[in-house]
């Protein structure tokens, strides 16, 4: 039997990191209204081997979906801290399926992780690792391109949910 072959390959990351003066709760709730959970139907599509339905899902479906949510505040109180957190999994499976057809190791990142935490002012704050720079690692522009439109996509939804309720 051989040694498996390990090669590590340092990245460069873009972390943005986003603070708006509302309260957690506020921005909790207009992101949610704004991105809805993945429609169960196309993961079960996939299950059952009906292609054609889970295509037709994915067709009729947001721009973005969040596929789990995780209450990262309420994991914190095992350390004796009462936070609000959330880490949320966030993307489009056809999204997905765009970059990893060409790059199968592209799927490390899809989806994509967010974070909205409350800070110690009071004020939501969301984290993320900016896609390009994540999928930029596999040099190929095919992949790439398709992380810059994630850019735009999740750098808007995110803006509209903090300026959700606000006077345009």
């Amino acid at each position: 039997m051989t040694n498996p072959s390990i090669v590590r390959q340092p990245i460069q990351v873009e972390h943005v990191r986003i603070e708006s003066a509302k309260p957690f709760a506020e921005v909790n709730a207009a992101l949610e209204r704004l991105v809805p959970p993945l429609d169960p139907a196309i993961p079960e599509a996939l299950r059952q081997g009906e292609i054609v339905r889970a295509n037709e899902a994915l067709q009729r479906g947001p721009e973005l979906a969040i596929f789990s949510a995780r209450d990262h505040g309420g994991l914190l109180r095992t350390a004796g801290l009462a936070r609000k957190a959330v880490q949320y999994e966030i993307g489009n499976p056809l999204t997905a399926s765009r970059m990893t057809q060409h790059q199968l190791p592209a799927a490390l990142y899809a989806p994509l992780r967010v974070v909205l935490y409350e800070n110690e002012a009071g004020h939501a704050v969301f984290e993320y690792d900016r896609p390009s720079s994540l999928f930029g690692q596999f040099g190929d522009e095919r992949v790439t391109a398709v992380a810059r439109e994630l850019d735009a996509s999740l750098e808007r939804v995110l803006a509209q949910a903090l300026h959700s309720g606000e006077e345009r």
